[in-house]
């Protein structure tokens, strides 16, 4: 398991562990000891390699959990001091282990090479198990829609370690020849002094909160962007408006992809109208790739320009998740496509098919590019006695596309949690920090569909109106 940031040790240790026939979980260094010790019992993952100096520098202690729980057996500690039984990354990277001179281990294609996560862990986590033959395709497929190779020039901000920066970045510039320039953070600061310096042709899957930080940086107006060929948006829809301020101040052209942990990629096509770049997000990256409009709970199609759920089958997606057979049996139709739980339209531009992703069926809260499964975090809030019924919705951010809002219905005669309150119960917790909600909301009751169920619809709705009248006030 890999709780790494952007270092060059993340990228040795990922490849070293491929080449020995180790196989990488894709942990995020966020995720608490909660996280990591329900992750490795479900993939059965018994290593864990830190980067020490991550952050606040938490994870050496919560290593030091895992360790004494016996949850994890092996540690390799990076950019920090070593202790108790762990092994040190200089110490590992300078043994000589193979003596002999023996060739790598050779693999099979059709094993697992790598678990990605599902935008996140719940009880349940939901475990993607890449395989050899289909992620080096995935890799090969986006290098060469995108026309890369040996001179490309790829700037990759954001996570290494999740699945879009393995499949769209690391994998695919290593494999076409590229130069990979690895910014430690998405800090607008940072991005705008490596464009500077490396000249990057490509920025692949910006989220939306760095395009509107670009355009609030006044230094953007003065670092030469030309070099830009593919500004690539993903995570969320991009407004419109938006589109057109990086078009009109800062000479940007922007193309949108979206994509999954479970494989399929889409992204606008180089030579799009911008009517086509602006509005979707383009045309998937293999002619092998399958796409389905379905009716939600039904495998009915729906014609062009009219909303369901987006279905997908390919040679890069995968045919089920890890160790989930209940899941599969609902996240999979009869004949193998995969239900996204996305919302799409198809439309249909000069004979060819784009689509648009337009919200989402599963309970998702999409903040920046972390996902925040609302299961998961109601669970836990639950777990609070002086709460007796708690719902997690997305509020909309201008910056991130959304935030968690926590609506609670507390036991009469108890103090009322406010968003530290909640967030020192949640962190006590093991919940990552970037799950954590960051509105409460207090009810004596939370609405009910004609179910019998939550209504969530209402209480998304409740928040709208709650920010929209708070923004009105303030002008």
């Amino acid at each position: 398991m890999f709780q790494m940031g952007n270092v060059a040790e993340t990228v040795v240790a990922y490849l070293g562990c491929l080449l020995a026939g180790v196989r990488p979980v894709c942990t995020l260094p966020q995720h608490g000891v909660r996280e990591v010790d329900v992750l490795a019992r479900h993939v059965g993952a018994r290593g864990l390699i830190i980067q020490a100096d991550f952050g606040c520098g938490q994870l050496p202690g919560n290593a030091r959990t895992l360790l004494s729980d016996g949850r994890i057996e092996e540690l390799i500690v990076a950019r920090g001091a070593v202790f108790g039984p762990a092994l040190g990354y200089d110490e590992l990277l300078g043994f000589d282990g193979n003596p002999a001179g023996l060739p790598y281990r050779t693999m099979d294609p059709e094993q697992i090479a790598v678990f990605q996560l599902s935008g996140g862990t719940t009880g349940l986590p939901k475990v993607a198990p890449r395989l050899h033959e289909e992620y080096t395709y995935n890799a090969l497929a986006w290098a060469g829609i995108l026309g890369w190779g040996p001179g490309t020039v790829v700037l990759y901000p954001l996570p290494i370690m999740h699945n879009a920066g393995v499949s769209v970045a690391l994998q695919p510039a290593l494999l076409s020849g590229a130069t990979l320039v690895l910014a430690p953070s998405a800090d607008v600061g940072c991005v705008l002094d490596l464009i500077a310096s490396t000249r990057p042709d490509a920025i692949p899957l910006v989220p939306p909160a760095l395009a509107i930080r670009l355009l609030e940086e006044a230094r953007s107006r003065d670092i030469d962007l030309s070099s830009l060929k593919d500004f690539i948006i993903g995570g969320q829809k991009l407004p419109v408006d938006i589109a057109e301020r990086l078009r009109d101040e800062l000479g940007i052209a922007i193309r949108q992809k979206f994509g999954m942990a479970e494989g399929m990629f889409l992204v606008t096509p180089a030579d799009a109208t911008e009517d086509v770049r602006h509005h979707t997000v383009g045309t998937p990256i293999s002619p092998g790739d399958e796409v389905r409009i379905l009716e939600p709970g039904d495998d009915a199609e729906v014609p062009d320009g009219r909303l369901g759920e987006l279905c997908v089958r390919g040679p890069y997606t995968i045919r089920g998740y890890y160790r989930a057979e209940r899941h599969n049996a609902q996240a999979f139709t009869a004949d193998g496509f995969y239900r996204t739980g996305d919302l799409a339209r198809r439309n249909t531009v000069d004979g060819v098919h784009h689509y648009s992703i337009d919200g989402r069926i599963k309970d998702v809260i999409n903040r920046g590019a972390e996902k925040i499964h609302a299961d998961e975090v109601e669970e836990l809030v639950m777990r609070h006695p002086d709460v007796t019924n708690a719902a997690l919705v997305a509020m909309p951010d201008k910056v991130l596309g959304e935030r968690a809002c926590a609506y609670l219905v507390m036991t009469p005669g108890t103090e009322a949690l406010t968003v530290r309150s909640l967030g020192e119960f949640l962190l006590s917790h093991g919940l990552a920090k970037y799950k954590l909600p960051e509105r409460v909301e207090l009810r004596t009751a939370l609405p009910l569909s004609n179910v019998g169920k939550v209504s969530k619809k209402e209480l998304r709705q409740d928040i709208q109106r709650k920010l929209a009248d708070e923004t009105a006030a303030a002008r």
